[in-house]
Order: C-alpha cells, then sequence, then structure tokens
C-alpha cells in the first residue's frame, strides 16, 4: 500500500505539472502519508471542481484532446487508434466526426466518450459521469469492444484494434477473465485516469456496483482498488 499511495503523489504531481500548478496548491498534503495523504489530494482536487454536464465533454476535447503531438495535425487523439510510430489507420475531425444516432460497423465511423472507469459501476451519476480526467474520446467500435472490461494484461487476443489495443484473457497470475490492454504509449495515461478516480471520489467508492466481477473495486473506501 505505502508504494501505491507513492504512485499516487507522484503521478499526480507529473499530471498536473505541464499546467502551471498554482502557488501553494499542493501545501495543505505536506507531510502527510498514507491514506491521510490520499484524503487530503481528494479534498483539494475536489475543491472549485465544476460539472459541465455530459454534453460539456465535447467542448472538452476540441481542446484538450488534439494531436499536437504525433502527426500535430489537431484532430482527435485517440489512444485507442492512435499509431505512435506511423500513420493511423483513421483521423477524427473535432465535432464533425463525434458520434451521431448511427452505430458504425467498423472502426473508423465515429468517437465518442470513453468511460475508462466505466459509468455502469456508479449507476451513471453525476459528477463521475461527466468528469473529464477518467472520460475520453475514443473510436466507437473499440469503445464498444472494451465494454466495461478491467484494463490488464492480454494473453491470448480474441480481438484487436487497428492501433494494436487488445481485448482477451488476463494473463496475470489469479485473475483469469476478461480484461482490455491498450498500447504501451497510452498504459501511463490510463493509470493516471484511474488513481485520480480512485482518489477524486473516494466517499463515493462503496456505494458502487463493486459485486460486478469487472469492476476492479475491493469495495472499500481507502484502497479503492482491489
Amino acid at each position: 500500500m505505502k508504494n501505491f499511495i507513492s504512485v499516487v503523489v507522484t503521478l499526480f504531481a507529473v499530471s498536473f505539472a505541464k499546467a502551471q500548478i498554482p502557488a501553494g496548491y499542493y501545501d495543505a498534503a505536506t507531510g502527510l502519508t498514507g491514506y491521510s495523504l490520499k484524503t487530503k489530494l481528494k479534498e483539494i482536487v475536489t475543491n472549485g471542481h465544476q460539472d459541465k454536464g455530459y454534453g460539456g465533454l465535447w467542448d472538452a476535447y476540441k481542446v484538450g484532446d488534439l494531436d499536437k503531438f504525433y502527426e500535430n495535425d489537431n484532430t482527435i487523439l485517440d489512444i485507442y487508434s492512435e499509431k505512435p510510430a506511423g500513420p493511423d489507420a483513421y483521423s477524427y475531425t473535432p465535432v464533425t466526426d463525434q458520434c451521431g444516432g448511427t452505430t458504425p460497423g467498423s472502426e473508423g465511423g465515429c468517437y465518442n466518450r470513453e468511460h475508462l472507469f466505466p459509468q455502469g459501476f456508479f449507476s451513471s451519476a453525476s459528477p463521475m459521469r461527466n468528469d473529464y480526467h477518467h472520460v475520453m474520446p475514443t473510436d466507437n467500435v473499440v469503445n464498444g469492444k472494451r465494454n466495461n472490461y478491467p484494463f490488464g494484461t492480454v494473453g491470448t487476443a480474441s480481438w484487436t484494434s487497428t492501433n494494436g489495443s487488445k481485448l482477451g484473457v488476463s494473463s496475470f497470475p489469479g485473475f483469469l477473465g476478461i480484461v482490455f490492454e491498450p498500447i504501451d504509449e497510452f498504459k501511463g495515461d490510463v493509470a493516471r485516469s484511474l488513481l485520480y478516480f480512485i482518489t477524486r471520489y473516494e466517499d463515493d467508492l462503496q456505494t458502487f456496483n463493486y459485486s460486478d466481477v469487472n469492476n476492479p473495486q475491493d469495495g472499500s473506501k481507502n484502497r479503492g482498488f482491489d
């Protein structure tokens, strides 16, 4: 658990480093360790949080999820389709290619809103459902394939996306269920989002449906993840 808390602190620091943290923002957490530190981080990131609604995510993607690193073409940066070492199989123009009423049958049709922590586990309640920090723009079909399966390492894949994200049986000792594995380039992004979520919503975790076999929660408030 000590290592987990250390990772939380490190990832929070890295995540916000480029956002020019306001002076004194983390001062209240100075000297704290363990669960006390995690709870204080929850209080800090909760203070001032504004729920912009589910529709507000589309607006956030137009600013915060543009490709300014790989192709640098201001298309939507989708962790499930981006190919860091080569040309993408398809790309999405913000707003124009967001999903409407038609469900595409194959990749490249439209992008929608992917809850890295599945909303079915918290009954689609707000503000969790609308929280940009764990809801990413991703291809609609790959999003559907991921479904509400936990993230993990895949042994033999039953399905693979155009960028190499995989669905299949877990290869991790002790868990033999179905998992979804993003490519290595984006595993850190997923980890940071999930650590944020389990910290930000610490007080709500025990109201979630953690009895679902796909939910990685352990039922506790403090540790959160199994």
